[in-house]
């Protein structure tokens, strides 16, 4: 699918509160076939996603280590999970102390899920990765660990606002890119 088709599709998709606001844009080498174009996401005329580049107004992370110490980042932890870890530990460490623990161990997971999503990010063709939005039903895109689809999926006009205020929670353990978009869309319900 030529880029011009597959941009009016993705648009005709959008919210129509971000319509306007939104913008799919790329560029391309007209005298360097070599030399692939790059896609990238703008809101209101600034450039806030490329995939390729860590210059961008939201935060890329370089290690695990940043993650954890990141404070923007905030881990709910269930009373089943404190649970597991009392039993693990026999009951020998202290109630604070196995928040702590939890926190640590989901963190971790996190982060590694984290940088996995940004590695195959930014190896991946923005095209081919809309293309699969666009054949894919918004549940899956919502649920993926692929960035770009959860984006695409904020903002596309099938997400209810009773969907969206219920996805806060999820939406804190998602990369800040899509925290970014998803404040976008709360801010326009």
């Amino acid at each position: 699918m030529s880029w011009s088709k597959l941009k009016q599709n993705l648009e005709s998709f959008l919210s129509p509160a971000l319509q306007g606001r939104v913008e799919y844009r790329a560029t391309s080498y007209r005298y360097l076939p070599d030399k692939a174009g790059s896609c990238y996401i703008a809101v209101d005329k600034k450039n806030v996603f490329n995939m390729s580049d860590r210059t961008t107004l939201i935060k890329w992370y370089q290690a695990e280590l940043e993650i954890k110490n990141d404070s923007g980042i905030q881990i709910p932890i269930s009373n089943e999970e404190i649970e597991v870890l009392r039993k693990e530990t026999k009951g020998l460490v202290p109630e604070d102390r196995l928040l702590v623990i939890a926190r640590s161990r989901k963190l971790s997971e996190l982060a590694k899920e984290l940088l996995s999503a940004q590695s195959s990010l930014s190896k991946s063709n923005f095209i081919v990765v809309a293309n699969k939005f666009l054949s894919t039903p918004l549940e899956e895109s919502l649920e993926s660990n692929d960035i770009l689809m959860n984006i695409l999926a904020l903002v596309d006009r099938r997400l209810g606002k009773k969907r969206i205020l219920n996805m806060a929670e999820k939406i804190k353990l998602k990369h800040p890119i899509v925290q970014y978009f998803y404040a976008i869309r709360l801010s326009k319900l």
